[in-house]
């Protein structure tokens, strides 16, 4: 493999999407002495702290075009950004992770076969796109979920089923290519945070234990308190999913814990969410180690140096920062959105236990 060419201090990098990821995308960057552009359609977080900030659809070629020219490389802050867009973009400058790793995200039917073709496990699934294809696929799952192949998130875009139920009314929740996922049987949600640079080197963070509500991430413990011989087991394979995407930045990697082993859930092409406690528990963190990533820089270390506990706060969470600031040992991150709503993530907070 030939050795990669970094970029040097005061490149401009580009990010698509300027939401919270972006922001501390951002604010890494300036870190290693770079510049970033931001282009993002609505309102921007990341456009407080980025050095640029163009505000336009993805539609719109011109700024698209002007955009493209004013960067050294570009990354994404979430993968459901317009194929069409990135044709673009894609050729004027490079895009950093690659456009496979956004063309198995974005579908999680081609996710699904992806994964499976690796020899991992996942969960049961079968395409459905009609209500006709959903009654066949529920005949052989007595408990599932009905998600959109595309553009869902934080529990969006999803139906649970179960043996009984009217095909036809789930799939008017939906009425949009979907995949029914057979219901896995897990004791833990984890998952696995991993980096892949342009020279090959992978680095793999300890796993994080998950707990979700109402389909949204609500906090990340690390060490996750799970039997030791799964550790290595996620690492390594975290591990086997960006080197055979040939993948250039960080990845999240969602698995479930069940009596046969680790099952794959999904996989995200970017900084994520539960990768957050890296910021107060490794000398570099996940936003660090993207940006090394896509500018070609050698890989940080990823050990982890303390415990934490992240908490995303999330709607009238944010009512509570007194109480928070008050509190030792505990690193607040605040998203710069001026309205709280529910279900909107509005910080967190990462509590260092010693």
């Amino acid at each position: 493999m030939s050795k990669p060419k970094q970029l040097p201090p005061g490149a401009v990098i580009g990010i698509l999407g300027g939401g919270q990821l972006g922001r501390m995308l951002s604010v890494a960057a300036s870190r290693l002495g770079y510049r970033c552009h931001v282009y993002e359609p609505g309102p921007a977080p990341a456009g407080d702290v980025a050095h640029r900030l163009t505000t336009a659809p993805y539609e719109d070629e011109a700024a698209l075009r002007a955009f493209a020219a004013s960067v050294d490389v570009v990354t994404y802050e979430f993968e459901n950004v317009p194929a069409e867009a990135l044709d673009l973009i894609e050729s004027i400058v490079p895009i950093r992770p690659n456009r496979r790793a956004l063309a198995v995200s974005q579908d999680r039917l081609a996710e699904k076969d992806f994964l499976s073709g690796l020899g991992l496990s996942v969960a049961p699934y079968a395409a459905v796109d009609s209500a006709e294809d959903l009654a066949a696929a529920m005949a052989g799952q007595a408990r599932g979920i009905v998600k959109t192949r595309r553009f869902g998130y934080d529990g969006k875009g999803q139906v649970r089923v179960a043996a009984g139920d009217d095909p036809a009314a789930a799939w008017a929740q939906v009425n949009a290519p979907s995949v029914l996922e057979g219901f896995v049987d897990f004791s833990a949600e984890i998952s696995v945070i991993a980096a892949r640079g342009q020279d090959g080197a992978v680095a793999v963070y300890d796993p994080g234990l998950n707990v979700h509500r109402d389909g949204i991430l609500r906090t990340t413990t690390v060490p996750c308190g799970l039997p030791s011989r799964l550790i290595p087991e996620a690492v390594l394979l975290a591990s086997r999913i960006v080197t055979a995407l040939d993948y250039v930045g960080v990845m999240g990697v969602e698995l479930f814990v069940t009596a046969q082993g680790l099952v794959v859930n999904e996989i995200a092409p970017r900084v994520h969410n539960s990768g957050h406690w890296t910021q107060a528990g490794c000398a570099v963190d996940q936003f660090e180690q993207h940006i090394r990533a896509v500018a070609g820089l050698p890989l940080g270390d990823g050990q982890r140096h303390a415990d934490v506990v992240m908490e995303n706060l999330i709607g009238d969470d944010i009512q509570r920062l007194p109480q928070l600031l008050a509190q030792p040992d505990t690193q607040i991150h605040l998203y710069g959105k001026a309205e709280s709503r529910p279900g909107r993530k509005m910080g967190h907070v990462n509590r260092i236990r010693r």
